[in-house]
């Protein structure tokens, strides 16, 4: 029975006039008793007028019925369906389950789940017999097989958390089971699909239960299959623009079964049913699910995961269910459920459940390490007994218990001996989280990852003294017993005087003075640009943040005006001071939120409208002399939907400070929209002091070392030449463009396993089919490819705003014919060259070399390759689910061509961007075909040399032979498939083929 609040509530929001129930649960309805209508009195009745004719008028667009579901804000939502829309998704399910007279349906779900609106009605709407059984005897597992065996039930429909507990082969006389309510994994179809007619069913409750259904399922991709007839499914995006085939967007749905809307909800109806943009009847609705999915070449609709469940971890987009999906195909794990918890010490971290032995739950991570990239491989693993449902069926993740915090599943503790070791052990603590750490505890065991390592090491730094590499954590000493040699080694070394150079860099502590600083060198590239071209938008930093739900507009403001206080370089301006760019702080006033509000027009209308402000926003130029340097401007769309636009000068701001900003922007906002005090403990050091510190560390001679290493790697640079049918153009120009592409997952995962094996990384694999790609267009073998470093290796740096990106030169060379392996370990040396030397700011190193500039404005490289890895939190605001717009291309390029690869939950979204005076759109179109055809190659054949990997497109191959085919072909002459089938229907008995095994005739 339901709670008596949520059930005063359903009969209140429905004016319900009658309650079904029975005599034993009428004392629940309490004061609305007079309502009820009780099974066992109308039994009596039905018994006294069995020959009654009912009389009955109903039409397909009357209401059927009305049905509640959880909403977001607490408040069920009552759902309203139409008789026509019922008969439609009755029917169609019928005839895939070919249900008739003779088929014996269970009915498994409770009434107040939609899928059992769908039992019902395809049961008896077919002629076959619908069977009830005790709510005992539906128990998942040994129970619900018995009794699907006792009633020798033939169809079935169950959510996969269920059937992952049931066993085919002891289920004889079932011939068809639904899949559905929940995503379909592949090794659930895999044990069912060779058993049963299989069916995996979609469809959320506004669409009349089903939408779309897949009766042909492949169990290597378990897809959501077509529409049901007189349904359309679209794949859009924001605003409701179709995405192309392959890319991820929301599922939209219209047709017959879509649903009135939710009762007593305009606000809410107005929001997720909009207007059908590809009707061809007006007044045509379309419901927008918040699932998101990608249409595959066959037609098919691949399902992602939800929209507001999409969780970012250090910068990643994760979507849990590809975990899920690759842990499932692992041997002995029976079923599996991947969540992100937020309740630890370090923030969002991914939690695998699994029911499998302890024994095999051990040794999941590193099974996991070959399949999956690092973000994606859950910090804790916890073995079940069998996984938490609801009363549905469904997934209670709720029940979840929370990761045990000893050490569950690691092996004997052993305590740390010497003072080093136990310094290293309180830092792993405080990074890691975790309660006990031991000396041959791993790193990544305890759940590190690269960013907590590049913590960890600025920490252990500060604490000795040394200038300990990333590397030495990395893939040198992962515990903390061989740490703790190598640190005691390096300060033994830095304590002499030929180690000078491995001691760290000073403490970082406010500056004396509060008047103007210097820029750091990082500000003072980015100003010399600005003075080179005034009022260009060239380094505007746009973002569009579309926002769902209550927004409490004055809390958002005051969030804003508080991060410009706390952070000064959100209030610096850039001025001259006796012919020198100082940095100047501003002093702190409350942040003036514009607000756009275009609540009153149409949605299409005011959708249309907000992008058009957003481009306006991003391309606005900035004035750094005066400021502000940061402009937010919100526009309300409707009454529960808005868009903050945001834009920041890059001198500013960078990567990782985007992190930083909606990590404490959503702590404020939460804060100040309950009345309460920031939450948010104040920086010890402001990006001026920084600049100072910097500026001083590098004149200590770290700059005259690295300078030296520098001068030697980069002499006599080469310049790209992406182009030879056209001169390169003259002086700095910027014309440029935009595309978007998709690195598939699966290959991402291949390069990165590849990499792993050779000891590098993803970005240094990604770098190395760059690098082949250009030799292959351009013939050169000395490339010269630019990338960015966050350079923020002090830990004071972790959490403040501010530009501290850093760019380097990576050269390679091409040259004697080398495989990719051999590509790949050559990048990789160049990488970790260059990663030593990192701390040169790229405009010293530009004045060192006086290099020339290229067409774009650029020194030193024409290309540039960049893995974004900063880490971000969740996008999300209490109480409202957040997703970044997609910006549109501004004309504009830094570079003949810039690749700019981030990690998504389908593998790898591109941002390429280059200048129109060396590429066209069609050009980058094909270069980036030829980099996915290399790509492949090389996961395929990394022993291959570089210059024999495939770069022919089929459409390439098709052109090709057309030029070599000579005549053409009569457009009479039948194909060859038909000449042969025309002969084998002559005479089938002829021998087609002689070998010395044997013979094959035509038939």
């Amino acid at each position: 029975t339901l709670p008596p609040q949520r059930l005063a509530y359903l009969l209140e929001d429905s004016r319900a006039q009658r309650v079904l129930t029975s005599a034993a649960l009428k004392d629940c309805l309490r004061e609305r008793a007079d309502r009820a209508l009780c099974l066992e009195d109308l039994e009596l009745e039905a018994a006294k007028e069995a020959d009654t004719t009912l009389s009955g008028d109903a039409e397909g667009r009357n209401l059927a019925y009305v049905i509640y579901t959880s909403g977001s804000t607490g408040r069920p939502k009552g759902t309203l369906l139409e008789h026509r829309g019922l008969c439609n998704t009755a029917h169609w399910q019928g005839e895939a389950a070919r249900l008739g007279p003779g088929s014996r349906q269970l009915l498994f779900f409770t009434v107040g789940f939609d899928a059992a609106v769908a039992d019902v009605f395809m049961a008896l709407l077919s002629g076959a017999t619908l069977c009830i059984a005790p709510k005992e005897k539906l128990t998942p597992g040994a129970p619900l097989e018995e009794t699907l065996r006792e009633l020798r039930i033939s169809t079935v429909a169950l959510t996969p958390s269920v059937l992952a507990q049931l066993e085919p082969a002891r289920l004889p006389e079932l011939r068809t089971v639904f899949s559905c309510g929940e995503a379909c994994s592949p090794e659930l179809a895999r044990r069912w699909v060779d058993r049963v007619r299989f069916i995996n069913a979609y469809g959320p409750t506004e669409t009349t239960v089903c939408a779309t259904l897949n009766t042909a399922v492949l169990p290597e991709r378990p897809t959501l299959g077509r529409a049901l007839t007189h349904t359309r499914v679209y794949v859009l995006d924001a605003a409701l623009e179709r995405v192309a085939n392959g890319l991820p967007g929301e599922l939209c749905i219209a047709g017959v079964g879509l649903a009135r809307g939710y009762l007593n909800r305009a606000d809410l109806t107005a929001e997720r049913f909009v207007p059908d943009p590809f009707a061809s009847r007006p007044g045509e609705r379309l419901y927008r699910t918040g699932d998101r999915v990608r249409r595959l070449p066959d037609g098919g609709l691949e399902f992602l995961g939800r929209i507001d469940e999409q969780v970012k971890l250090r910068g990643f987009r994760v979507e849990p269910g590809e975990v899920e999906a690759v842990l499932r195909g692992l041997p002995g794990v029976r079923d599996v459920a991947v969540v992100a918890r937020t309740d630890g010490p370090t923030g969002p971290r991914l939690v695998a459940y699994v029911v499998a032995p302890p024994g095999v739950v051990r040794e999941l991570r590193g099974q996991l390490e070959p399949r999956l990239p690092e973000y994606l491989i859950p910090s804790a693993f916890v073995s079940l007994d069998a996984l938490p449902l609801t009363h549905h069926g469904k997934l209670d993740r709720k029940a979840l218990p929370a990761p045990d915090a000893q050490r569950s599943l690691a092996g004997a503790y052993v305590a740390p001996r010497t003072d080093t070791e136990r310094t290293l052990v309180a830092v792993w603590r405080e990074v890691l989280g975790v309660e006990q750490v031991g000396v041959h505890d791993g790193f990544f065991e305890l759940g590190g990852h690269s960013l907590m390592a590049t913590r960890t090491v600025s920490r252990i730094r500060a604490a000795f003294g040394v200038d300990l590499p990333l590397t030495a954590l990395l893939t040198q000493a992962p515990s903390v017993e061989a740490l703790a040699r190598v640190v005691d080694a390096a300060v033994a070394r830095a304590a002499s005087d030929a180690g000078a150079g491995l001691r760290a860099p000073p403490s970082l502590k406010p500056r004396q003075d509060a008047g103007p600083a210097p820029l750091s060198p990082a500000q003072e590239r980015l100003w010399l640009a600005d003075q080179r071209t005034p009022g260009s938008p060239i380094y505007n930093v746009p973002a569009a943040v579309r926002m769902r739900g209550e927004l409490h507009v004055p809390a958002l403001e005051r969030g804003l005006t508080e991060l410009v206080r706390r952070h000064e370089a959100l209030r610096t301006v850039f001025r001259e001071v006796d012919g020198r760019p100082v940095q100047v702080v501003l002093p702190a006033r409350p942040v003036a939120l514009p607000v756009v509000d275009l609540r009153e027009r149409p949605l299409a209308d005011a959708e249309a409208e907000a992008r058009r402000v957003a481009r306006e926003e991003a391309i606005h130029a900035f004035d750094l002399a005066r400021g502000p340097l940061l402009r937010a401007v919100l526009v309300r769309v409707s009454d529960t939907q808005a868009v903050l636009c945001l834009t920041q000068h890059h001198i500013i701001s960078d990567g990782w400070s985007g992190g930083v900003f909606l990590r404490e922007l959503a702590a404020l906002y939460g804060a100040f929209r309950d009345e309460r005090p920031s939450p948010l403990p104040e920086p010890t050091v402001q990006y001026a002091d920084y600049a100072v510190w910097h500026r001083a560390w590098l004149e200590s001679g770290v700059l005259e070392r690295n300078l030296a290493y520098w001068t030697r790697q980069l002499d006599a640079l080469p310049t790209l030449q992406l182009r030879t049918d056209v001169p390169r153009p003259t002086g700095e120009r910027s014309h440029g463009d935009g595309r978007r592409y998709v690195l598939p997952g699966e290959l991402a995962r291949q390069l990165e396993t590849l990499a792993h094996r050779e000891g590098a990384t993803l970005f240094m694999a990604l770098l190395a089919v760059f690098n082949v790609l250009l030799q292959r267009h351009t013939g050169q073998d000395d490339l010269v490819v630019g990338t960015d470093i966050a350079s923020r290796d002090h830990a004071a740096l972790e959490g403040l705003l501010g530009f501290f990106t850093n760019q380097l030169v990576l050269r390679t060379s091409l040259s004697g014919q080398p495989t990719f392996q051999e590509v790949l370990g050559r990048v990789r040396q160049v990488a970790l060259d260059a990663y030593a030397h990192q701390d040169t700011p790229f405009g010293q190193l530009v004045q060192a070399l006086r290099a020339q500039r290229s067409g774009t404005g650029q020194p030193l490289f024409q290309a540039k390759l960049v893995l974004e890895n900063a880490p971000m939190p969740a996008l999300a605001l209490p109480g409202l689910t957040l997703e970044v717009m997609e910006g549109e291309a501004n004309g504009l390029a830094r570079w003949d061509l810039l690749l700019i690869f981030t990690p998504e939950a389908h593998g790898l979204s591109v941002a390429a961007e280059f200048n129109t005076d060396v590429l066209d759109a069609a050009r980058m179109d094909l270069l980036w075909e030829h980099f996915l055809l290399l790509a492949r190659a090389a996961v395929d054949a990394p022993g291959q040399r570089v210059e024999a990997l495939p770069l022919l497109t089929r459409a390439e191959a098709r052109r090709l032979a057309a030029w070599n085919a000579g005549a053409p072909v009569p457009a009479s002459a039948p194909d060859v498939a038909t000449c042969f089938e025309q002969r084998v229907a002559e005479a089938p008995e002829r021998v087609a083929l002689v070998w010395a095994g044997g013979e094959l005739g035509y038939g």
